[in-house]
């Protein structure tokens, strides 16, 4: 789960890392109004789920007032269009107004977790201000980084290191320790999946601050956070995964023109791999889970053919738990209450697959069958070319 840059700094303040004084606006008025309070100059920020905003010409400075009304009017409704967002852009519906800062150097700070080494691991570089992956593409050594001992946590000689490292003033390497840490106990408290501060800022008076804060949530934890519900932004989540959420589908849309339809997650990403494989491009991710019943499968397809760059559906089940025969049940009563009008290739293995098989096949739907993985590409790739 995502959120905003406001919300993200509004959390990490809770824990002592120091932000920006600044405020959340949604029309002109209320612009002027904080630039007035905070004292110019002051930076217009448009709040939207993707980086690149600066570049894009959603992060401003306003040295006057007449400056804050401008790109406030200029920002709120347009369609900020960044490497994140693709050719369609994201509407800015909020603004975040804050104080200008005297800016002396730009650094980087992150935590991720590790799955290589099954660690949390606190990354650092003096190439802050830029695209992290871009450093990590062009300029890898630039990124240090310090697994985290999970019995221990982020240790203060860890931290140390981290901050001598990239470069910071040793009058400053106390307070970036202090700054670490806090992010540290963030990211554990509110059960993240990644902390991004890029910006992390040194003034020209010494002060460090998180210039800019990205805080994404692990969904497997959500349920210890009911808080997080206020937080969610619904405009800024692709409606059909926000419909898919609804019935416990795991969806997320993609820019291809095969739909697939997968139970399991590694069977799903095995498929997508296997899709592009044979040349195609898959429109989605979807798990319909283990128990694929009927409901289930109706509503998956009512979703991803939502989709209208959808050409032709890849089904492919395995089954282990669930009867391949109840699956093909459900694919078929789906298909003719929903009237599917792209073909689908169905590939079916596992427990009672030959009476499954028998059902796809003496439905009358016009399906293709598919003896395989490959199989199954190849014929839905054609089909969709086609």
């Amino acid at each position: 789960m995502k959120i905003h840059e406001y919300q993200g700094k509004q959390l990490l303040s809770q824990f002592g890392v120091t932000v920006p004084r600044g405020e959340v606006v949604d029309t002109v008025e209320q612009a002027r109004s904080v630039a007035e309070r905070l004292g110019l100059p002051v930076v217009v920020k448009s709040q939207i789920h993707a980086g690149g905003r600066g570049k894009g010409g959603g992060v401003k400075l306003a040295r006057t007032l007449d400056e804050v009304e401008s790109e406030a009017r200029r920002m709120l409704g347009m369609k900020l269009v960044t490497h994140q967002t693709g050719p369609e852009g994201r509407e800015v519906r909020r603004l975040l107004i804050e104080e200008g800062l005297k800016i002396k150097r730009e650094f980087y700070l992150g935590i991720v977790l590790d799955r290589a080494i099954s660690r949390l691991v606190f990354m650092a570089s003096a190439a802050g201000g830029m695209e992290i992956e871009e450093v990590a593409a062009t300029d890898p050594d630039k990124i240090l980084k310090e697994p985290i001992d999970p019995a221990t946590g982020l240790l203060p000689f860890q931290a140390r290191k981290l901050a001598f490292g990239i470069g910071l003033p040793g009058e400053t390497v106390n307070k970036a320790v202090t700054f670490m840490m806090a992010l540290y106990r963030a990211y554990v408290e509110l059960d993240a999946s990644l902390a991004e501060i890029n910006p992390f800022l040194l003034t020209e008076d010494g002060l460090l601050y998180a210039l800019d804060a990205k805080i994404n949530f692990d969904d497997n934890a959500l349920f210890r956070h009911k808080n997080y519900a206020e937080l969610r932004d619904l405009n800024e989540e692709e409606p059909l995964e926000i419909e898919a959420s609804k019935f416990d589908l795991n969806y997320i849309k993609l820019d291809g023109n095969i739909g697939c339809m997968v139970n399991g997650a590694g069977l799903a990403m095995a498929t997508m791999d296997i899709i592009k494989l044979a040349g195609g491009e898959p429109a989605n991710f979807l798990d319909v889970g283990g128990g694929a019943s009927q409901a289930r499968v109706e509503n998956a397809f009512r979703i991803l053919l939502s989709d209208s760059k959808v050409r032709a559906v890849l089904i492919n089940i395995f089954g282990g738990i669930v009867r391949t025969d109840m699956v093909a049940s459900g694919v078929v009563e789906a298909a003719r209450k929903l009237g599917i009008k792209v073909p689908v290739v169905v590939r079916l293995e596992g427990t009672n697959v030959e009476l499954g098989r028998e059902v796809i096949e003496n439905s009358g739907l016009g399906f293709t069958t598919a003896s395989g993985m490959k199989d199954a590409a190849e014929k839905v790739v054609a089909l969709a070319a086609g």
